[in-house]
């Protein structure tokens, strides 16, 4: 039997420690302090009159972007383990320790949806009809590749385009439209008030998912002379689809100016936009600086940030 590789031993004895300061571990105290709640403990009662009273184009709006969702979380659980083990590979180990809580998070995101759906839509069959096709090219086809390609290729520039892909456009982008989008559904119509706890929690959640994902491409992008060229090429392949996925999810199947709950493609298109450029000004400001400037500017965003995600309700 081959002898695997070996270890030259533990940075924590070192006398290296920990680095407290750091954006993960300080992204790790919140998720320690916010990030445990329990998807089973959720109290889904009232949710189940709401659902049995909305009609037929209503039920299906919320199962068109409930199935979203869930295979979007089973997606991106299954996909990251790469991304944490090119992290872990280099030493970084308040990366690591903080992508743990990454990873356990999205899966309780996936229990979430599917606990919903079960229990309150009795949607136990094939939901694959709702998936178009920009949202199966982006998650069956470039999510995977992408950080699947980390398996041989650990360079900056492939975590780069992992990172754009997974933390940047299918976070950033979609999943942040989406939640937002739904939140604005739910909280004016006053309904189904266990999937909107849930969907906040989450979004709380992958706030801090978000800015490990800026703080990790603002490193990536100044570790290489062509990090800028290729996280910008990048986002530039991948903006298309993700339009794409919110402009196929109405075409056709609802009023794109008076849609079920009160929602207008043209408020999510917006949105998205928005969020779209909200990042590339952050990786813009930090363009060139060294990685303390980075960390500096990001712990003054997450305060600013925490005012939004403080409290649930």
């Amino acid at each position: 039997m081959t002898a695997g590789p070996t270890r030259n031993g533990y940075a924590t004895i070192s006398g290296r420690g920990l680095d407290w300061d750091s954006v993960p571990m300080r992204l790790f105290q919140k998720a320690k302090k916010l990030g445990t709640w329990d998807p089973q403990a959720l109290d889904f009662s009232r949710d189940s009159a709401d659902w049995a009273a909305f009609d037929d184009v209503e039920k299906d709006f919320l199962l068109r972007t409930l199935t979203l969702f869930q295979a979007g979380e089973e997606g991106v659980t299954v996909d990251l383990l790469p991304l944490i083990m090119a992290i872990a590979d280099e030493g970084r180990i308040e990366e690591e320790i903080f992508l743990t809580s990454f990873l356990w998070e999205e899966a309780k995101h996936v229990e979430f949806f599917r606990r919903w759906l079960d229990e309150v839509a009795l949607a136990r069959g094939d939901l694959e009809r709702y998936l178009t096709p920009s949202y199966r090219h982006l998650f069956l086809v470039e999510l995977p590749a992408s950080l699947n390609a980390l398996k041989t290729d650990r360079s900056v520039e492939a975590q780069i385009r992992a990172s754009v892909t997974y933390n940047m456009v299918i976070e950033g982008v979609l999943a942040e439209t989406g939640y937002h989008g739904f939140r604005q559904s739910l909280e004016a119509n006053g309904k189904l008030p266990g999937l909107l706890d849930g969907i906040r929690l989450i979004a709380r959640d992958e706030s801090r998912h978000i800015r490990y994902g800026v703080f990790l491409l603002d490193r990536l992008i100044n570790q290489s002379p062509d990090g800028w060229d290729v996280m910008n090429e990048r986002m530039n392949e991948l903006f298309g689809p993700a339009i794409g996925v919110i402009s196929e999810f109405w075409d056709g199947n609802y009023d794109d100016e008076n849609g079920p709950f009160g929602q207008r493609m043209e408020t999510y298109l917006e949105y998205a936009g928005t969020q779209f450029d909200k990042r590339m000004k952050v990786l813009e400001r930090d363009r060139g600086k060294s990685i303390d400037e980075i960390a500096k500017a990001a712990v003054i965003d997450m305060t600013q940030e925490e005012r939004e995600y403080t409290t649930v309700g």
